[in-house]
């Protein structure tokens, strides 16, 4: 069961809009190569919002994924991309519903 998460928020620098479109469906690859990244979400939540939810089954899984080839890569793209720094909470999971 997952029971740990990442949500991440990231406002794009005016007209950054589709590289970070780009960014976040690129990421898909690096995060399969994660077994300890159970899902992952790259969501558009406005205009110029997006953001990222990815889910753990432990907190191994999770510092796993922040020293990642696709947290590495969000950071490296941060000041082209970003109006300001990724903002990424560690949040736990009180209730799921996911595929058997």
């Amino acid at each position: 069961m997952v029971k740990l998460a990442l949500l991440v928020r990231l406002e794009a620098k005016p007209g950054k809009e589709a590289d970070v479109e780009s960014f976040l469906r690129g990421g898909l690859a690096l995060v399969e190569q994660e077994p300890g990244t159970k899902t992952w979400y790259g969501i558009k939540l406005g205009p110029s919002t997006y953001g990222i939810f990815d889910t753990f089954a432990d907190d191994a899984g999770r510092q796993a994924h922040l020293s990642g080839k696709v947290a590495a890569a969000l950071m490296a793209k941060a000041s082209e991309l970003f109006a300001q720094p990724p903002a990424i909470e560690k949040v736990e999971i009180l209730a799921a519903k996911l595929p058997k």
